[in-house]
């Protein structure tokens, strides 16, 4: 166990802290994030931005040119980390997630206001923890209430859930298991009921979906493909094409063309949710106006 890891009781009281310190009346926890400009449809777009070297707030630099509204709907902070201190899972921030975070005033806020959802995505950090591997229901909702306690601190809009790098074995922790995702993930809806729960279709989670009759899909908002350059449906057993990403755009790294493509074929076949990965800084309103004239019938428009 690292030496500085702090213990639960301390990671929850600075959490407590955080809290009080934030005005998060501001986008009531689990309310739905009302659009700026009403009349905007199509399928629910998704950005990811890599905040140890882009600011989350160039999600909200981008709006549909006739309608005006935001064209991401949901912006996900990538990444926190679920961590192991010896005997449990615990939620890790690095520095650039927690700065983020803290500038909640320039960072967050103003997305939200324009109608963009934020979300905080965690993933593993080669520590042997994950969400297919809790020991018991107990250890999931334990791990679920602190996930929660930072969607409500810092007044997010939900999590992104991310089954990559958790080492599974390492530190002596088990192997992923049946039960755990679907026990987290329960945990985590009670916990906050209202909120957008995405899956981040990879990683062994991905046929860990349903334990004894009961689906995680039923506890989800949403979940998308995985794999950036491809066109895959997502296989989650209770949610449906209206909740679905098939298209996976790496922005930095798909070709326009392909990602026009994935569009309109999410529009043509009725999936609900289109994510795309890696916004950077400047202006790539050309290659994102590729999209959204096939999911909105808009061009994007960039304003610094």
């Amino acid at each position: 166990m690292p030496a500085q890891t702090p213990s639960p009781l301390t990671r929850r009281r600075m959490l407590q802290t955080a809290a009080a310190g934030l005005a998060l009346p501001l986008v009531p926890l689990g309310a739905p994030a009302a659009r700026a400009v009403e009349g905007k449809t199509g399928p629910t777009s998704l950005v990811y931005v890599e905040v140890n070297d882009n600011a989350l707030a160039n999600a909200g630099k981008y709006t549909l040119a006739s309608s005006g509204a935001p064209v991401f709907d949901v912006a996900v902070i990538f990444a926190g980390n679920i961590n192991y201190d010896g005997t449990k899972a615990y939620v890790h921030l690095n520095t650039q997630v927690q700065a983020t975070l803290d500038a909640a005033a320039t960072q967050i806020r103003p997305l939200q206001q324009r109608g963009t959802k934020v979300l905080l995505s965690i993933l593993g950090n080669h520590q042997g923890a994950g969400v297919c591997n809790f020991p018991s229901r107990e250890a999931a909702a334990a791990f679920a209430r602190e996930v929660a306690d930072v969607v409500r601190a810092y007044g997010l809009d939900g999590v992104d859930i991310d089954d990559e790098y958790a080492g599974y074995g390492a530190n002596g922790t088990g192997q992923p298991n049946d039960f755990s995702f679907v026990y987290f993930i329960e945990a985590l809806r009670a916990e906050l009921p209202d909120a957008f729960l995405h899956l981040y279709y990879y990683g062994p989670v991905t046929t860990r979906t349903v334990y004894d009759g009961v689906q995680a899909g039923t506890f989800l908002s949403g979940s998308g493909n995985a794999i950036y350059g491809t066109y895959v449906v997502p296989q989650v057993p209770g949610l449906g094409a209206a909740q679905l990403s098939p298209a996976a755009v790496k922005l930095s790294e798909t070709p326009a063309s392909t990602a026009a493509s994935f569009a309109q074929r999410t529009v043509r076949e009725g999936y609900g949710m289109f994510l795309t990965y890696d916004l950077r800084a400047g202006d790539q309103s050309g290659y994102v106006s590729g999209f959204t004239q096939q999911l909105y019938g808009e061009a994007a428009v960039y304003t610094p």
